[in-house]
């Protein structure tokens, strides 16, 4: 798994949003840079940082560079999520579970109860 890679990649607003934009479908760099308030080549930085996360890919034709998503890497990243929500909701409810026993196990032991 790059999962290091990917959530770095994913760690700023700019590249998700960018990310946003392919799911839709392929774009160049030209209309990925558009809404945004960014030079060229800052933007061009960013598309590095999905690039070598794997999340993307692009390709150049004649003079214009097209970006598309890759699905693969995203699919990795929410089912690592996933396990780790799973995970966290299994011990929550082991938690869960322990408190009402010992609120149980207390309400057994006072006299006055």
């Amino acid at each position: 798994m790059h999962l290091d890679s990917t959530f770095h990649a994913l760690a700023d607003p700019t590249r998700r949003a960018v990310i946003a934009r392919l799911i839709q479908g392929p774009a160049s760099v030209s209309e990925l840079a558009a809404p945004f308030d960014m030079a060229l080549p800052s933007l061009m930085q960013h598309l590095k940082v999905l690039e070598r996360g794997g999340l993307i890919r692009s390709q150049k034709e004649g003079r214009v560079r097209t970006c598309r998503v890759e699905p693969a890497r995203l699919t990795e990243a929410q089912d690592w999520l996933a396990e780790q929500r799973a995970l966290w909701e299994r011990r929550l409810d082991r938690l869960d579970d322990y408190l009402k026993e010992m609120a149980a196990k207390e309400n057994s032991d006072d006299p006055t109860a």
